[in-house]
């Protein structure tokens, strides 16, 4: 009697197992799914001078286009500064145009007329000194005195002075002006130029203009507040890319590969996909994040992969949670063996999990 009863047990037991395996769900070892959250780009937006800031011109929220201008500085000052530089780049230039145009004729001609009189001077000068030495020579000493022999004497050596002095600038007159002169005026016009170009730059640098298309997402100064390279104006989250911060384990990481198709699905989308690519896989792995409080998982290695997303109607937003669904082609290789497969989807686009689960999936880093 006992052995009939076990023998029934058994065969209850291998056809209900037998069952089970008949209907079953199959599995698809062509799917993984993955939950993360949508990441952005972000940028602090500061400016280069540190000035008093005139305008703010967009608020939380607005979207920019690349190149629009969000914020002015007072320039003033630097205005002020460039004008004054510009004109001593003026002044600089029509001193290299003097020089390069050499001593006109009429100088030259002037400078003659000076040699000239100065030679005659000196002539005259010397005719007195030899007069004064002949009424000295016939007198023998008693006609003119020591006194004004010795004043004849200077007065010679002043014109023959003034004369050669004279001649010289004729010389220079007629050989014009020295190379190392025409350089060094050109060097202080490159000074001046470089001077002014320093401060437009300045003043073109005291508008804050957007680097790319993007949302703003803090207004961090307002006018007449002191900006400085170390203060920020504006938080910019970019438009493009976008991606979604997910993670695997070491049997998934088989699964992944770079450029693979991936159907992203949020909340706010319902089942509509929208199309990505994974763009990363990390080559370090990692503790599952911290979020993550189960103790049977908080001791596994995962790896990090980020999935670009096409999201043309600017959806996704910092932080948003969403679902993976990696599909693999059919001309790759069959799923390595082991890989945690979704259930297999009808003909219709999968409708991806609401939430992502407490354990057993991979968790998104809380960053």
């Amino acid at each position: 009697m006992k052995k009939t009863i076990v023998v029934c047990v058994i065969l209850v037991a291998a056809v209900a197992a037998g069952l089970w395996m008949w209907l079953r769900p199959a599995t698809d070892n062509s799917r993984i799914t993955l939950y993360g959250n949508v990441d952005i780009r972000q940028v602090a937006l500061a400016f280069e001078g540190s000035e008093r800031v005139r305008e703010v011109r967009v608020e939380e929220g607005d979207k920019v286009k690349a190149g629009q201008v969000l914020a002015v500085l007072d320039t003033r000052t630097l205005t002020l500064q460039l004008a004054q530089v510009r004109a001593q780049a003026e002044a600089q230039q029509e001193a290299l145009a003097r020089l390069r145009n050499g001593t006109r004729p009429e100088e030259v001609e002037q400078s003659k007329a000076q040699a000239g009189a100065a030679e005659a001077q000196a002539e005259l000068a010397a005719q007195q000194l030899r007069r004064l030495r002949g009424v000295a020579a016939d007198t023998n000493g008693r006609g003119v005195s020591k006194q004004d022999i010795d004043n004849a004497v200077a007065q010679l050596r002043v014109a023959q002075a003034n004369l050669e002095d004279r001649r010289k600038s004729l010389k220079l007159a007629q050989i014009g002006p020295r190379q190392e002169d025409i350089g060094q005026a050109q060097a202080n016009l490159r000074a001046a130029d470089a001077q002014a170009a320093l401060l437009q730059h300045q003043i073109d640098l005291g508008q804050l203009k957007a680097p790319r298309d993007g949302v703003v997402r803090a207004r961090l100064l307002e006018p007449g507040d002191m900006a400085s390279p170390q203060r920020p104006v504006y938080t910019l989250a970019l438009t493009d890319p976008k991606w979604v911060r997910a993670y695997v384990n070491g049997v998934q990481l088989g699964f992944v590969r770079g450029g693979m198709h991936a159907d992203v699905y949020t909340d706010s989308a319902g089942t509509r996909a929208l199309p990505g690519r994974v763009g990363y896989i990390s080559s370090v792995a990692e503790f599952t994040p911290k979020s993550v409080q189960t103790e049977e998982l908080r001791t596994d290695l995962v790896y990090e992969i980020r999935v670009l997303v096409d999201d043309p109607r600017d959806e996704l937003r910092l932080g948003m949670p969403a679902t993976v669904v990696l599909q693999r082609q059919a001309d790759e290789a069959p799923a390595t063996a082991g890989v945690a497969a979704a259930p297999a989807a009808p003909s219709a686009a999968p409708t991806p999990p609401v939430a992502a689960p407490a354990t057993g999936a991979a968790q998104p880093v809380q960053r």
